[in-house]
C-alpha cells in the first residue's frame, strides 16, 4: 500500500476522503423511496464495495493479495460482521430520521470504541477519556429527547447500534493488528451482498431497482472506496489527535449537504439535534486536544 510520509500532503488528502464520505447521505437522499429498497441498496453497494477493494489490492499486491483472506481469523470474522452491521442499520436509520441525526450518532463512534477497548481489550481510559465520553453522552441524550416520532426515535436508535457496528470493527482490529483492513472491509460487502441476497430471495423481492437507483447504489459504494483508499494512504503520517478533528468533515460535510436549499433537499436539523450535536463536537475537540500527546497511529480506525 502507497503511504505518504510528507504530513502537510496527508493532511488535504485525508480531508478529501472525509468529504468524499459526507456525500453519502446526500446521495441516500437522492434515491427514489430509499425506504422502500434497503436490500436493493445493500445488495449493490456490498458488491460495489467488494469488487472495488479487491481491485484495488490486486493492483496493490498481484494475485498475492488472495492471501489476505487466509490470514483474517476471528478478530477479522468479528470485524467484517460488525462492519456489515454498521452498514446495514445505517440505510434503515438515514431513511428514518434526518441525516443530522443519523452522522451525529457516527460522531460518537472514538468512544463506543473506547468503551469497548477498555471491556474486551483492557484499555486504560483516563479521567480525561471519560470526561469526553460523559461529554458526548450528554449530547445523545438530548438528541434522544428531541426525537418522539416513532419512526424518528427508531432511526436514532439504529445510528447508535451503527456507530456500535463501526465500533466492533475498530476494535477487532486493534486486538489482532495484522488483520488486514481492507480485507475486512471487503469482507463486510460480501457480507451484506450475502444476507441481502437472502432476505430478497425469502420475501421474494426483486434484485434490482430502477436504474436511476443502481446507479447511486454503486456511486455510493465507490465514494466510500475511495475515501478509504485515500485515508489509509495518508493517515499513518498523521498523530491520532489530527485525524479525529480532520474525520469531522465527513459528519459536518453530511449536514451541510442536505441541508444546503440549492442542492434540492433542504433537510433542516431540529432545535435538540443542534443542540445535542453541539455538545458531541465539544467532546470529539476535547478528546482530540487530550490525545494530542497520544502518537498512536489509528489508520483505519
Amino acid at each position: 500500500m502507497r503511504e505518504l510520509k510528507n504530513p502537510k500532503l496527508a493532511v488535504p488528502i485525508v480531508l478529501l476522503a472525509g468529504i468524499f464520505w459526507s456525500f453519502g447521505p446526500y446521495v441516500v437522499r437522492n434515491i427514489d423511496q430509499a425506504h422502500t429498497v434497503p436490500w436493493q441498496y445493500l445488495f449493490a453497494r456490498g458488491m460495489v464495495i467488494f469488487i472495488l477493494l479487491n481491485f484495488y489490492l490486486y493492483l496493490e499486491e498481484g494475485l498475492g493479495f488472495l492471501k489476505n483472506y487466509s490470514k483474517i481469523g476471528v478478530s477479522g470474522i468479528i470485524g467484517g460482521i460488525g462492519l456489515a452491521a454498521a452498514m446495514i442499520t445505517f440505510i434503515w436509520s438515514i431513511t428514518n430520521t434526518t441525516a443530522a441525526i443519523t452522522l451525529l450518532c457516527l460522531a460518537a463512534m472514538p468512544f463506543i470504541t473506547a468503551l469497548l477497548g477498555f471491556l474486551f481489550l483492557k484499555e486504560k481510559i483516563s479521567m480525561n477519556v471519560w470526561i469526553s465520553i460523559l461529554i458526548a453522552t450528554v449530547g445523545i441524550i438530548i438528541m434522544a429527547f428531541g426525537n418522539h416520532e416513532k419512526n424518528t426515535l427508531i432511526g436514532f436508535v439504529l445510528g447508535i447500534v451503527s456507530a456500535l457496528g463501526f465500533s466492533v470493527f475498530s476494535v477487532s482490529l486493534r486486538w489482532r493488528k495484522e488483520t488486514p483492513k481492507f480485507t475486512t472491509v471487503a469482507l463486510a460487502g460480501l457480507i451484506c451482498f450475502f444476507v441481502s441476497s437472502a432476505v430478497m430471495i425469502s420475501k421474494d423481492l426483486s434484485f434490482f431497482s430502477s436504474s436511476k437507483n443502481e446507479a447511486l447504489f454503486a456511486v455510493h459504494g465507490t465514494i466510500v472506496c475511495l475515501g478509504m483508499i485515500l485515508y489509509a494512504i495518508a493517515s499513518k503520517t498523521i498523530p491520532a489527535a489530527e485525524l479525529t478533528l480532520l474525520s469531522l468533515t465527513e459528519v459536518i460535510g453530511g449536514i451541510f449537504w442536505v441541508w444546503l436549499p440549492w442542492l434540492g433537499i433542504n433537510e433542516i436539523p431540529g432545535t435538540n439535534t443542534i443542540i445535542g450535536g453541539f455538545f458531541i463536537f465539544l467532546a470529539l475537540f476535547y478528546y482530540s486536544l487530550i490525545i494530542k500527546s497520544n502518537r498512536r497511529f489509528i489508520a483505519l480506525n
